[in-house]
C-alpha cells in the first residue's frame, strides 16, 4: 500500500511526503503559484513515465535484451469531444496523455515490438485507464 502525505504550504506550494522522500508541487506564476514545484499534473505524468521506465527496465533484464536506456516523453491536454452522445449540447472535454517512447540499445525490431506492448501494461497506466474509486476517509 502506498501512503502520501501532502501539506499546504505557503501560497499554492504543497509539500508532498512518501516513504521519507520530500517533493514540492507548485502552479505556474501565471496561475498564481510560485513555480517551486512540478504542478499536480506534472507529477501525474512522472509517475505515469517513471513506471513505464522501470517496467520495460525490468522486462528486459528478467529477458537478458540489451535495453541501455529508456526515454518517456509524456504531454498533457484536454480536447473536445464531438462524438458525445450523452452531452445534450455541453461542451465535453477528454484528458489525453501522449506517451512517446525512445527505447536505446541494440535491441532487434521484435523486442522493440514487445517492449512496446509492455509499455502499456504499466501499472500506473493500468489504474489510470481502469475505473477508480478514490473514498474519502472519515
Amino acid at each position: 500500500m502506498a501512503v502520501v502525505t501532502v501539506r499546504s504550504a505557503a501560497g499554492l506550494r504543497q509539500e508532498i511526503e512518501a516513504r521519507g522522500h520530500r517533493l514540492t508541487a507548485d502552479e505556474p506564476l501565471d496561475a498564481g503559484g510560485e513555480d517551486s514545484g512540478p504542478t499536480p499534473y506534472e507529477l501525474l505524468l512522472a509517475a505515469l513515465g517513471a513506471c513505464t521506465a522501470i517496467t520495460l527496465r525490468l522486462y528486459a533484464q528478467r529477458k537478458g535484451w540489451p535495453l541501455d536506456g529508456v526515454e518517456v516523453r509524456l504531454e498533457h491536454r484536454r480536447r473536445h469531444r464531438a462524438d458525445c452522445e450523452e452531452c445534450e449540447g455541453r461542451e465535453v472535454l477528454l484528458d489525453q496523455i501522449d506517451k512517446r517512447i525512445e527505447l536505446r540499445g541494440p535491441l532487434t525490431d521484435e523486442q522493440r515490438a514487445r517492449l512496446l506492448e509492455i509499455a502499456e501494461r504499466c501499472p500506473v497506466q493500468r489504474t489510470l485507464t481502469r475505473p477508480i474509486q478514490i473514498v474519502p476517509a472519515r
